[in-house]
């Protein structure tokens, strides 16, 4: 791992710093999670994509710039820094993309990845049902054999995106007869078409960040011949291979990358300048800021050899798991941190408010840490699995 830049990677940095400063909103936008918000944020991504900087790592023909992955680190930090909106095709971009270059074919590759990054379709994941969250291989949703493809009933509930997106991703049980994590296939479908109701679910604050999906006999093509049409992903009851790609994805690089906490960090150490003296010394401020800092910088350096090792042909492995308990822990403990050190003036910023509400999801979802323990526990560290 090389941790000096060179003139290539310091130029980028400089290129990237200078767009942002020049087209980020003065003013926040509007929530995502409500209709003009999300349209709101829709328009920003096709800003940055109009200068090929909504998928730089992606290659030119799908609207990226082709650099490589320490390139794209590089972007992530400077935008986070910047202060920049979230990223509304973000269950797109950097779940089912990355998918997608492991697993589709190339026709679906030209058809599904410009409209991807222009946001002209911003996707849901559509993974979780009442009966299988975390255990997700307990899925009952149907995929059914019918002329030219296939038909999928069934219920998908937290549904991150879905209540204003176009088009979703998920798991299916396309063969009922078999074992738990066999028999699934991955399918893409519009939530637009005949027999999918779109049910919003409202979260504390009224904004529905999340849907409840329903599907009755909802077409989706697979034609052989014409694989650019398909919305089969991959091989057929193949499924839980290609959603594991997701998941190491989302755990291990792509939707937590470090700018997102070293941007918290610098926040952080802002407000312990200004609050330390009138904190109590019984709060620990002084370690705990610290702790942040150096959780923050290990994080960094552990995705830079992630990046490095990809870059030599490597791949995401079941590492990941130790990447998402540890992300997801760290955003808690800076998050109380912040809120300490402000007091009950604390209830009044709202950005460090929200930060930690939603940070106390993290250990929810992209898997529990439950379940990443024991997966670090038996395919990591070799123990043996306990009696369930």
């Amino acid at each position: 791992m090389d941790l000096l830049f060179d003139d290539a990677a310091q130029s980028f940095r400089a290129e990237v710093r200078a767009w942002l400063g020049a087209h980020v909103p003065s003013e926040p936008l509007p929530s995502m999670d409500t209709a003009e918000g999300f349209e709101a944020h829709r328009e920003w991504e096709r800003i940055m994509a109009a200068d090929r900087m909504s998928v730089v790592s992606w290659p030119t023909e799908y609207g990226g710039r082709d650099v490589p992955l320490l390139h794209w680190l590089i972007f992530e930090e400077e935008y986070y820094r910047s202060g920049a909106p979230g990223r509304v095709s973000q269950n797109g971009i950097f779940l089912l993309a990355p998918t997608l270059f492991e697993h589709a074919h190339p026709d679906q590759l030209a058809r599904i990845l410009p409209r991807m990054a222009r946001a002209d379709d911003i996707w849901g994941q559509a993974w979780s049902e009442p009966e299988a969250g975390s255990d997700l291989a307990s899925l009952r949703s149907t995929a059914t054999r019918t002329e030219g493809g296939w038909l999928l009933n069934g219920q998908k509930t937290w549904s991150s995106r879905s209540s204003f997106a176009d088009r979703a991703f998920g798991l299916f049980r396309s063969d009922t007869t078999a074992k738990r994590h066999r028999g699934l296939t991955y399918f893409m479908f519009d939530l637009r078409s005949p027999g999918v109701t779109v049910r919003p679910i409202a979260q504390l604050d009224g904004e529905p960040g999340f849907a409840e999906l329903f599907l009755s006999d909802v077409f989706v093509p697979d034609d052989p011949a014409k694989p650019g049409d398909s919305g089969v992903i991959g091989d057929v009851d193949n499924g839980w291979r290609v959603a594991m790609s997701t998941a190491a994805n989302e755990r291990g690089l792509s939707l937590r990358p470090p700018g997102r906490f070293l941007a918290t960090t610098d926040r952080l150490v802002e407000a312990w300048k200004t609050h330390r003296d009138t904190v109590p010394s019984t709060a620990n401020v002084d370690a705990r800021v610290a702790d942040a800092w150096i959780g923050a910088r290990a994080y960094e350096l552990s995705t830079y050899q992630t990046v490095s090792r990809l870059a030599a042909g490597g791949q995401l492995g079941t590492e990941s798991s130790i990447n998402k308990v540890f992300w997801s822990q760290w955003d808690i403990a800076a998050h109380e941190t912040a809120l300490d050190l402000q007091g009950v003036d604390a209830e009044l910023d709202d950005a460090w408010t929200d930060g930690y509400l939603f940070s106390l999801s993290g250990p929810i979802y992209a898997g529990t840490n439950e379940i990443q323990r024991n997966v670090i526990a038996e395919r990591l560290l070799g123990l043996p699995r306990g009696d369930r």
